[in-house]
């Protein structure tokens, strides 16, 4: 057997990444493991979804005012359980939880690092089997170590993040990060209860024909949306070209598809709620990171990226435009033409 095509686990993908820094403490690498773990143990529950109590609503709203499913609820817990056991996180804020959880504890305070997440993305597709996920992105404490983490920890922009990740739930279970080097996504093997190295340096191609989009929202979009579609589809028609249209409704999943085959995901904010629905912590700035890592780009509209927003509250929404390089700048041009129109 050829060893350079041996499987490698994501533990020792880690390890081998730190022998490229030697000034590295392993922290990053102890908490990625953690988070790994936490994943295998929602996992299981969501590929035995069908079979125990937990499909359906858990009975209470949470602090975005949506239904909590109970698989939200476990995932959340796993999560913390995990991150709380551990001694590589300072403190985690969840999109299920009203404010930051800090680990005010003598390992814990000594901690670099503050995790954000959603522990359940796309969690309205369970009772119906559809791919859902877990979003985290982490960054480094800005507070002294030693003392408890405060919100300023988590109030910083995407652009400093450290890494960022998200696991999808589907045929196949993977999770796929990304630090400032490059993204890497590891499949889990349920034969050795692994994961492992399956997409090595993922780079999100220049140019696709998927756009993802809820076309029922679309009366209340910027009108710049509607002529970029007409637009699109009639340019692409001349040039022999198809665009599909392909909405999950399960981010993870949607971004997932475009990072891989190339495509663009929009989710603009509404006549009534222009900030949009994304949160923009738990899920715009993590997904922003991994894509531009990859080669892709994300915005917030015309003229601000998503990782140059300075977050004034850990539940802050935004709108979000996201994918292949040469569609966005596409896009790009129509909204700022509207933009000049409505300056």
């Amino acid at each position: 057997m050829n060893p350079e095509r041996r499987l490698m686990t994501l533990d020792e993908f880690t390890i081998q990444e730190l022998r490229n820094f030697p000034t590295a403490t392993g922290e990053l690498a102890g908490l990625l493991r953690d988070i790994g773990l936490a994943a295998k143990r929602v996992n299981v529950e969501v590929n035995k979804a069908g079979l125990v109590d937990i499909l359906g609503d858990a009975g209470k709203v949470n602090v975005q005012g949506e239904d909590v499913k109970k698989l939200d609820v476990y995932a959340n817990d796993q999560f913390i359980r995990v991150l709380k056991g551990g001694i590589n996180c300072a403190g985690v804020g969840s999109e299920e939880n009203e404010d930051i959880l800090v680990f005010d504890d003598d390992h814990s305070n000594r901690s670099k690092y503050v995790m954000l997440m959603d522990p359940l993305d796309g969690s309205g597709n369970i009772d119906v089997n559809v791919s859902i996920g877990t979003i985290f992105s982490i960054y480094r404490r800005v507070t002294p170590l030693g003392l408890p983490a405060t919100h300023e920890d988590f109030l910083q922009p995407g652009n400093r993040l450290v890494a960022a990740g998200y696991i999808i739930y589907g045929p196949s279970t993977v999770l796929v990060y990304a630090t400032r080097r490059w993204v890497n996504g590891f499949t889990l093997d349920p034969s050795i209860g692994e994961f492992c190295l399956s997409h090595r340096n993922i780079r999100c191609p220049e140019d696709g024909d998927i756009i993802s989009i809820n076309l029922a929202n679309m009366e209340k979009y910027d009108p710049a949306l509607n002529e970029y579609f007409r637009s699109s589809m009639i340019e692409g028609e001349k040039a022999g070209r198809r665009y599909t249209l392909r909405y999950i409704g399960s981010m993870v999943a949607d971004i997932h598809r475009n990072l891989i085959k190339g495509g663009i995901f929009i989710y603009p904010g509404t006549t009534e709620k222009p900030k949009g629905k994304l949160r923009l912590l738990y899920e715009c700035n993590p997904m922003a990171f991994i894509v531009e890592v990859a080669g892709g780009k994300a915005f917030v509209d015309a003229k601000t990226r998503i990782l140059d927003v300075k977050p004034h509250a850990i539940h802050e929404r935004s709108p979000m435009f996201i994918g292949s390089g040469a569609m966005m700048d596409r896009l790009m041009k129509y909204l700022q033409v509207d933009a000049k129109v409505v300056e």
